[in-house]
């Protein structure tokens, strides 16, 4: 049995990484993302963490969209400087004293547990194994250790950067135990209640469908109805895009109280403050409004069953007042947020909103019709295709724009990789999105079931399923969707999971096995 220490390291924190004097990130193991990445997220919609490929705890909120209680910036994270000490790290201590990371191991297996979010972390050092064993509880993050083999006085410790972390951490007691075991009990429940996917659904989809409403489980406040796109600095706010699709894909599952929760809680934003969202819906500053946001407000409401005026149940005057004050489509950032445009993922969102302004199909594909496909820029025909183009298909049906839809789907999905595609023609990177290959491949499986040409619906069937199996490839080994992934590598680049990924991929499985 192994015995636990829970040590707190000494040392300045970093917080402004990126100088050529800081310290610098260990290196990872051949293969894998490097340490203090999130790759996979534990919780149940109460404390939430994110545990890197080597059991790290990289991230830690008492709630998904709360404060940090872990100082990992994304800054250094991306510079490649981020101390060794950060966040919440096991480490093997041997017989002779030392104590070795589990980045320095000969092998990591990294998995879930089925059926849930306790996560198990696996390190091989030689004929010796360690594992560390996370579950999500109301306020405390609970975990069991072990050591096999010949450990002769071994035994991992784990070491906290924070008093404050050290402080939500409960290992290798009876009721660290007892709350790994409610934790698989809960989540088990939870999922068994979801609507299944069909009968001829394979294998693989029902894993990714398992997987996927996890994930927004886990991210999703179970209270509030608060959804933090990801459990990382900079993705822990809430995106009304993001948050509005997990509704609809709780509503396809069956967990409409899931879905009445995230709806309400949208239905309070006032939508012209910011792009994004605190917990407690005060804006983020630092970001305009966005131009799709109040038709995302709008359809996650329509699923939810709810009337517009009664998304911000308890009190329908702001709900009421914050859709009066929702941001116009036109010169608005769109998904990509980026400089402000008239932008078409912004136009086609705005035909569900309440904005008087909103394009028709007629007038989209006026204005942002081209050779048959449909560009990203208004009256821009250099812009190129624009994969929200798919959502003229779902979640915004236009069937008129159907045609202009597919073939700017298929011009994307044509010059894409093995890990997916990128957002746009115009996109100045390669590496894929995990959300756009998903969106796409929801479009395309609707419109293969509105196909009256079967050649057709075999065709567009065909192109759902080749970018459901590029997402696969994206996928982490616990089949964690990452926002973004290396084009030649498939490894992650940057938030895994990420909720709007993991909604979308929802919606595709449903739509081709119902």
């Amino acid at each position: 049995m192994a015995v636990l220490a829970v040590v707190l390291a000494a040392g300045a924190l970093l917080v402004s990484g990126g100088s050529s004097s800081g310290p610098r990130t260990p290196a990872g193991l051949p293969g894998l993302p490097p340490p203090f990445l999130g790759v996979a997220v534990v919780g149940g919609g109460e404390l939430t963490a994110a545990i890197d490929a080597y059991g790290a705890v990289v991230d830690l909120r008492p709630v998904p969209a709360g404060p940090g209680l872990i100082e990992n910036p994304v800054t250094p994270q991306t510079a490649g400087t981020v101390p060794a000490d950060t966040g919440i790290v096991p480490r093997l201590r041997l017989g002779d004293g030392r104590a070795l990371p589990f980045w320095r191991a000969d092998a990591i297996a990294h998995r879930y547990l089925p059926g849930t979010n306790v996560v198990v972390t696996t390190a091989r050092f030689g004929r010796l194994q360690a594992a560390v064993t996370y579950a999500g509880g109301r306020e405390t993050l609970a975990c069991v250790t072990e050591v096999s083999g010949p450990a002769g006085g071994a035994a991992v410790e784990l070491s906290a950067e924070s008093a404050t972390a050290a402080a939500r951490l409960r290992c290798d007691t009876a009721q660290a135990r007892a709350a790994v075991e409610r934790a698989k009990r809960a989540d088990r429940r939870w999922l068994r209640a979801s609507v299944p996917l069909g009968a001829a659904a394979p294998a693989w989809a029902e894993q990714l469908h398992g997987r996927s409403l996890l994930v927004l489980r886990a991210l999703t406040d179970r209270h509030s109805g608060a959804v933090a796109a990801g459990a990382r600095d900079g993705w822990a706010y809430v995106w009304p895009r993001d948050a509005g699709t997990a509704a609809l894909a709780f509503a396809a599952a069956g967990h409409r109280g899931e879905a009445r929760r995230v709806a309400r809680f949208l239905g309070r934003l006032d939508l012209s403050a910011a792009a994004r969202f605190h917990g407690d819906g005060t804006p983020v500053p630092g970001r305009e409004a966005q131009g799709d946001a109040a038709g995302w407000v709008a359809v996650a409401a329509r699923a939810a069953g709810l009337a517009p005026e009664d998304a911000g149940a308890g009190d329908p005057s702001r709900a009421r007042a914050a859709a009066g004050h929702a941001p116009g489509w036109r010169d608005r950032p769109d998904y990509q947020e980026k400089a402000p445009g008239d932008f078409l993922g912004n136009a086609i969102a705005a035909t569900a909103s309440g904005d008087p302004a909103r394009a028709s199909g007629t007038a989209i594909a006026s204005r942002f019709g081209e050779r048959g496909a449909l560009v990203r820029v208004a009256d821009d025909s250099d812009s190129g295709t624009d994969s929200a183009a798919a959502w003229a298909v779902r979640p915004f049906p236009l069937p008129g724009l159907s045609t202009p839809a597919r073939a700017s789907l298929r011009r994307l999905l044509a010059s894409g990789g093995r890990f997916g595609i990128v957002p746009s023609a115009d996109w100045p990177e390669a590496d894929p999105w995990t959300a756009p290959t998903a969106w796409s491949a929801w479009a395309f499986a609707a419109l293969a079931r509105d196909d009256r040409d079967p050649s057709l619906a075999r065709a567009d069937r065909r192109a759902a399923l080749a970018l459901l199996a590029a997402l696969r490839r994206a996928a982490t080994p616990t089949g964690a969707l990452p926002e973004r992934v290396d084009a030649q590598t498939g490894a992650p680049r940057s938030t895994t999971p990420l909720v709007w990924s993991h909604a979308f991929a929802i919606l595709a499985l449903r739509e081709l096995w119902p």
